[in-house]
């Protein structure tokens, strides 16, 4: 089973508490970013595109614990930047398991084998480590030569001391179904307790624009890989939410489900746009103009976003709406292989490649990088 039991129930007891109570918006995963800091320079990622002082600023851990308390979602993401270079990032962990937290650590897995002995295996935390396919493709997306190899010895080294390990993959246009279907069965080998998937973003700071998913393509794309599906991959996401990005399902955003705490604050509406920041969540919450974001918004921003982190609460909350959301994650729990002789023929389809260029070579970085790395 991919999830821990003791996880699925305090995630359904929490949900069908906010619905007894009759809250339409609740956080369901905060998403906590300690630093922007960063020891890869990924084209589809413009964290480190701000300025030295920065980057080189962290929440202290009192800081971290206010927001998880002031939040209250059962679960806590904490992204960055790369958390492991964060000067306490164990003692906010510990912190955070202490309050009986479920943590998903995010980490490129750079630091993951040298940094282990910081923490204390716990059903509690789980690495999820940021890996975008096969090694090539990978080295290519993290603009990395060698991250692929450095995140697998990382992920070996967590898993034999005993650690929940899941993988976190970002797609991208030009993405090769095949290679990725592969990669899954890699990941399954190795031992991962589940893997996670999104659609990549196009927002401002990311380095790349030329390469993010329109709504059809998404779709065409999760299609092909996720039809057909192999009785050993397990996904560490609502089957709900999969089959909404296979277009399967038609759901809207819900910004507040997975609402981000930052060096800046609580930012609005969430964890990919910037429209200022809250002193509070209670602020956050209260005077955030949830009706201008969204697919059906009209915001063009919102346009071609099918993301994890504005449609994974939609999809939680639809399996607690009645009973039809408990059959439909019923079904697609139990009936997961989705027979599809159309998307095998997508297979075998000529596949773009995500980079024209050697972003190895040719992403351009602030010079200011090296330094904020250390």
């Amino acid at each position: 089973m991919p999830v821990p039991i003791s996880q699925m129930w305090t995630v359904a007891s929490y949900v069908l508490k906010q619905k007894m109570q009759g809250r339409k918006q609740y956080p369901l995963v905060l998403m906590l970013e300690p630093l922007y800091r960063c020891n890869l320079a990924c084209a589809g990622c413009g964290k480190i595109q701000y300025p030295a002082h920065v980057l080189k600023r962290e929440l202290s851990p009192e800081e971290c614990f206010k927001a998880v308390d002031e939040c209250g979602a059962p679960m806590v993401s904490i992204p960055g930047g790369e958390p492991l270079m964060h000067s306490q990032i164990e003692k906010i962990v510990e912190g955070l398991v202490a309050r009986k937290k479920y943590i998903y650590l995010c980490t490129n897995a750079l630091l993951l084998k040298e940094k282990l002995h910081l923490f204390k295996p716990s059903k509690y935390l789980t690495f999820s480590v940021h890996v975008d396919g096969q090694k090539e493709h990978h080295d290519f997306s993290v603009c990395r030569e060698g991250g692929y190899d450095l995140a697998m010895e990382g992920i070996k080294a967590a898993l034999q001391g005993g650690f929940r390990v899941t993988t976190n993959t970002t797609l991208f246009d030009g993405a090769d179904p095949k290679s990725v279907r592969a990669f899954f069965d890699e990941m399954m080998e190795l031992g991962v307790e589940g893997m996670m998937l999104s659609p990549g973003y196009s927002y401002d700071k990311a380095p790349d624009q030329k390469h993010f998913l329109g709504r059809a393509r998404t779709r065409r794309l999760f299609r092909a890989i996720l039809s057909n599906r192999k009785g050993h991959w397990q996904f560490n996401q609502s089957p709900l939410f999969l089959e909404f990005l296979m277009g399967k399902r038609d759901f809207k955003c819900t910004p507040w489900g997975m609402p981000t705490y930052s060096i800046f604050g609580w930012q609005k509406p969430c964890y990919l746009l910037q429209d200022g920041y809250a002193d509070t969540f209670a602020e956050l919450m209260a005077e955030t103009k949830w009706a201008n974001y969204g697919t059906e918004s009209g915001n063009p921003e919102c346009a071609n976003c099918m993301v994890h982190s504005g449609y994974e609460a939609t999809a939680v909350d639809h399996t607690f709406s009645g009973l039809s959301g408990l059959l439909a994650t019923a079904k697609a729990t139990l009936f997961d292989k989705y027979a599809d002789a159309d998307a095998d023929a997508l297979l075998n389809e000529p596949v773009t490649p995500v980079h024209s260029y050697n972003p190895l070579v040719q992403i351009e970085t602030p010079n200011n990088l090296e330094e904020t790395r250390a």
